[in-house]
């Protein structure tokens, strides 16, 4: 019995490979974009853009953080600097002034409902409860894009200018 020849086994190999591929992104092309947006997404920036295009991270260089969509409507976004500093009484109900002040300006959360509405390519959040309290109840409606991977969007800072968002799907 002869063995096929190895550039023959490659040729085959690269073209299983390309119909995988091919196929994987046929399926995700299939879904809508509320589809798309079910998983688990970890924080890449969160930045305010200001009128002059400058940007100003808005939990550090290096935000910690997830948001996670499901397939029923339900939402939970929660963002945090790497660096917050530790309470030094190391008990959350009694930390000082300073610390509260570092964890409210150093992270923020909200969880809800969503929907995607795909003509428009908006999220709207239909906010339940959220760590800044004026949010309770709110709903917010944020243009996004979705390449990929990336999931981006935007809405307005409350100190001026514009937010933007950028998360990276987690693996």
């Amino acid at each position: 019995m002869s063995r096929p020849n190895p550039i023959t086994q490659c040729s085959v190999a690269l073209l299983f490979l390309g119909i995988a591929l091919a196929s994987g992104e046929a399926v995700s092309q299939g879904k809508t974009l509320q589809e798309q947006f079910v998983g688990t997404w970890a924080y890449v920036s969160v930045d305010t853009v200001r009128p002059d295009g400058s940007r100003v991270p808005m939990f550090g260089t290096s935000p910690h953080g997830l948001a996670m969509f499901d397939s029923n409507g339900r939402y939970i976004l929660l963002t945090a600097r790497a660096d917050q500093p530790k309470f030094a009484s190391n008990n959350r109900i009694e930390g000082t002034p300073e610390e509260y002040k570092a964890v409210v300006q150093g992270s923020i959360a909200h969880f809800g409902r969503y929907t995607v509405d795909e003509a428009d390519k908006t999220i709207s959040f239909d906010i339940d409860t959220s760590t800044f309290p004026n949010w309770n109840g709110v709903e917010q409606k944020r243009p996004f894009t979705l390449t990929g991977d990336e999931l981006r969007w935007r809405t307005a800072a409350s100190s001026g200018g514009t937010a933007e968002v950028v998360l990276r799907r987690a693996k």
